[in-house]
């Protein structure tokens, strides 16, 4: 496959990994942008993963209120530096994943924080039904296997779809986010409230209301 610039740059943009290993790391996996990352971290090329061991303990506590107080989202974001913390470009990124919590109502940070209890759960719900589907137990397995990949993007916030731009991940926002900043950032932990909930009563669509005001 031809490599142009443009993929270079996104790619180096995304990673900030040098231009040659981004143009090597293309031409090894035939221009998909996604497995040349996986490569640049594997190989510790990318900068993002040159500073994911770093400490971060710095950063803000961002505020989204949505609908006149109907959904709130408290989310802890760090950084490594008071001075990162305080500029436009990590405060951005912090509002824009306090509204991702907002639309997308993840449960969890990441894949690591689902407890391994509530995995063989919704596992053993997946199998049931791949089996009351009909499907052969020689397959059941494997399908059990990719629909809880299902599970870990609906449920994880780092594994969602980023609202802005569905292809990509949070978590690969945030990587491009320490490309660009130069530090390590981490979300550390959220709360979602949303006015009602757990109370019967008429169901609002409130998530559709939080799309609708990020794609104004």
């Amino acid at each position: 496959m031809m490599i142009t610039a443009e993929m270079v740059k996104e790619l180096r943009e995304r990673t900030g990994a040098g231009m040659m290993d981004c143009k090597k790391a293309l031409q090894d996996k035939d221009g998909n942008i996604e497995k040349a990352i996986e490569y640049l971290r594997e190989k510790g090329l990318s900068a993002a993963a040159k500073k994911a061991g770093r400490i971060a303990a710095e950063g803000t506590v961002e505020a989204y209120i949505h609908g006149q107080g109907r959904i709130g989202v408290l989310v802890e974001i760090n950084c490594e530096t008071d001075f990162v913390a305080k500029t436009p470009s990590f405060r951005e990124l912090a509002k824009d994943i306090a509204m991702q919590i907002a639309a997308s109502k993840p449960e969890y940070v990441a894949k690591e924080d689902v407890p391994q209890n509530v995995i063989e759960s919704e596992k053993d719900i997946l199998r049931k039904q791949a089996l009351n589907e009909g499907k052969p137990e020689s397959v059941v397995n494997r399908m059990v296997e990719g629909r809880i990949e299902k599970y870990y993007k609906e449920a994880c916030l780092l594994e969602q779809p980023y609202i802005r731009d569905t292809d990509i991940t949070v978590q690969q926002l945030i990587t491009a986010s320490v490309a660009k900043i130069g530090e390590n950032i981490k979300v550390r932990r959220f709360s979602r409230f949303e006015l009602g909930e757990g109370i019967e009563k008429k169901q609002d669509n409130f998530v559709d209301e939080v799309m609708a005001q990020v794609n104004k």
